[in-house]
């Protein structure tokens, strides 16, 4: 780890789902509340890196924050709401999943920038937002359904099965998947790298200037590009592969630790009991 000991480091980019956010105490630990406001306060720039929209952010929205990189980087705004990228799925893939699920019974919910829809209330569509914490979005209406602006599709089908579905209903989308129940499509090119690039770009600092924290399959990109790429505890075994560190899980103080030890908190600081 020679080559990471005492990085100079001005920006770190969190993933929310298991590791901002525990799925055990629906909750942010206050540990990860403290650590975040000490690196603002050090002039460290603290971003949201997630597959949710900035709407599914409430119960994050007590920390303050230096931007949002939201729909697995399809979307990237400051706190303020400025928008630095945006990027949609391709209508033609959205019209072929509405008529795939008509003749299947696949699930799938269309995120926009404000609101989300599902196909229907199948028990793993309720047990997603019962594990995020979410309330159950409305229906959509095939008649109503605004094609030409999903920034993301949560598509509820098997890991076996995701290749052959992407090849032939979503061709000019990409799959990612942080956990068994579904998978995050977002537009072709789009990852959680291409917007920790924009972020870089808008705030002047260096990818080598770079930290980043995650545990799920949507988070290798994120990882692997920044200086020092951060696996929780938690996360699945291909995150840890390719992770620079490996720290605790959310529930055990792992992003308090880890920014410990690397010098970004004091050594004194006290872990919570």
């Amino acid at each position: 780890m020679t080559s990471l000991e005492n990085p100079k480091i001005k920006a770190v980019f969190f993933d929310v789902d298991g590791t901002l956010f525990s799925f055990k105490t629906k909750s942010i630990p206050e540990s990860t509340s403290n650590a975040i406001k000490s690196l603002r306060a050090k002039g460290i720039k603290v971003i949201v890196a997630t597959g949710r929209s900035v709407n599914d952010l409430d119960h994050i929205k007590h920390i303050e924050f230096d931007g949002f990189l939201t729909f697995n980087g399809g979307h990237c705004t400051t706190v303020e709401g400025q928008v630095m990228f945006r990027k949609v799925i391709d209508s033609v893939d959205i019209r072929n999943l509405i008529d795939y699920a008509e003749r299947s019974d696949v699930s799938f919910s269309l995120m926009y920038e404000d609101t989300v829809r599902i196909s229907d209330e199948s028990p793993k569509v309720l047990e997603l937002y019962r594990h995020v914490d979410i309330p159950v979005p409305p229906l959509y209406y095939k008649e109503d359904v605004d094609i030409e602006n999903v920034l993301q599709v949560n598509v509820f089908i098997d890991p076996e099965n995701e290749e052959t579905f992407m090849r032939e209903v979503m061709p000019n989308s990409l799959s990612s998947r942080w956990t068994p129940l579904f998978a995050d499509v977002n537009p072709q090119g789009i990852s959680k790298q291409g917007g920790i690039e924009y972020f870089c770009e808008y705030f002047n600092i260096d990818i080598s200037e770079t930290m980043a924290f995650g545990d799920g399959g949507n988070d290798i990109s994120m990882l692997k590009c920044v200086k020092i790429g951060i696996a929780m505890g938690n996360a699945g075994d291909n995150v840890k592969e390719i992770a620079d560190y490996i720290t605790e899980d959310v529930d055990d103080h792992g992003i308090e630790k880890a920014l410990i030890h690397f010098g970004l908190l004091d050594e004194t600081r006290q872990i919570a009991g």
